[in-house]
């Protein structure tokens, strides 16, 4: 365990508002409620803050960590609220306020359906290098950027300002992470050349982090239209393969400078692999401790199995969340993904990201007493 007690952090990137109807368990499909002129009766929106500034930097906060927000948000109602919210939670925030509009994306969790985000990036389309304050980044142990294809500074003139950012936090000796988002293929963020932005920005990432789907979208696009065609509309991750499909991309992302992978692949889990000694010494020293069981590693945690299932929304961030604060408390690497998978497993039991979420010692507590595992078909 780390005794150092500097658990700073900073996350920073894509912040929105995240609205949320809430639906009736009437068994009713999402092609009952996208019914255009039908009125759909739900229930009271689920209004929070969301994007990965919030969802994995308040989670962050939840689990131990000693947390600093950045983000860009509007001088708007939305933009109030978001700040009111962060406040709320006793958190320290470096928002900038601009004359954009906050972002917000309406989110349809329809029981027994994937989610369905109708997005407005708003704000984070400007934020920049020089929104950043190095000072405060500088006193941290670890920095997190979330969601670059959300903001189209990011991906724009091939990603050189998240390359400036990211070898800038390098420099500065902190700890680097980076989280993805879906890409709309229809957008300019869609027809960004992902491979190159990636090429160039994770040999200074520590720790990449992103989902399955993404992924491959921006690596390799004739296997994601192939697993496409297999899951013919339904959840990509019940048709891929862990050796054939998730292994490979790891694998690619070492090659490409990043230490260590995890994979966030759906309800059945979160596949990892990690780089050699060498690279683990770099984050070590960066850290002041060293990380036990961190290298050479490969393989696929399986979710636990969850109480009840009400949303989605934020369980990729939250698991995260706490696979960072686990590594800057210094466990080893497997109670690391442990934590990470039962993040994500309580977080799917709110409509928000973090009502459902238990702290570590109350997650170490039900793996010891037997918490079982999600019985959900893995193709190996």
């Amino acid at each position: 365990m780390n005794n150092t007690n500097n658990l700073k952090a900073v996350v920073a990137g894509h912040v929105c508002l995240d609205i949320t109807p809430v639906f009736p368990q009437n068994n009713a499909t999402l092609s009952d409620v996208m019914v255009p002129g039908r009125l759909t009766n739900v229930g009271v929106s689920d209004i929070h803050t969301g994007g990965a500034v919030s969802n994995t930097g308040l989670a962050m906060q939840f689990f131990g960590a000693d947390t600093v927000l950045m983000g860009k948000i509007g001088d708007d109602d939305f933009g109030k609220i978001v700040r009111d919210r962060y406040h709320a939670h006793g958190i320290a925030d470096s928002m900038i306020v601009s004359s954009d509009s906050t972002s917000y994306s309406v989110v349809l969790a329809v029981p027994g359906s994937d989610r369905i985000f109708l997005h407005h990036t708003g704000a984070n389309d400007t934020f920049c290098f020089d929104d950043l304050d190095f000072s405060k980044i500088a006193d941290a142990k670890l920095f997190h950027f979330g969601y670059p294809p959300l903001m189209r500074s990011m991906y724009a003139d091939g990603g050189s300002e998240l390359l400036r950012i990211f070898q800038k936090v390098d420099e500065l000796g902190v700890v680097t992470s980076l989280d993805m988002a879906a890409v709309d293929a229809n957008s300019p963020a869609g027809r960004a050349d992902w491979e190159g932005i990636l090429s160039r920005v994770l040999p200074h990432v520590d720790l990449f982090v992103p989902s399955v789907e993404e992924l491959c979208y921006m690596l390799d696009r004739e296997r994601y239209a192939d697993w496409l065609q297999r899951a013919n509309g339904k959840d990509v991750t019940r048709f891929i393969s862990v050796s054939r499909d998730i292994a490979p991309l790891g694998e690619k992302l070492l090659q490409m400078g990043a230490k260590v992978v995890l994979i966030k692949s759906g309800a059945p889990g979160l596949y990892y692999c990690t780089a050699g000694t060498d690279a683990i010494a770099k984050i070590e020293k960066k850290l002041g401790f060293a990380l036990e069981g961190f290298a050479d590693r490969s393989g696929f945690e399986r979710s636990y199995e969850a109480e009840c299932v009400r949303s989605g929304t934020g369980a990729g961030d939250t698991s995260i969340a706490a696979f960072l604060t686990a590594v800057l408390k210094g466990y080893s690497f497997d109670t690391c993904v442990q934590l990470a998978v039962g993040a994500g497993t309580c977080c799917v039991s709110a409509y928000d990201a973090l009502s459902g979420l238990l702290p570590f010692d109350a997650m170490l507590k039900k793996m010891e007493a037997g918490w079982p595992k999600e019985n959900i078909p893995v193709i190996e």
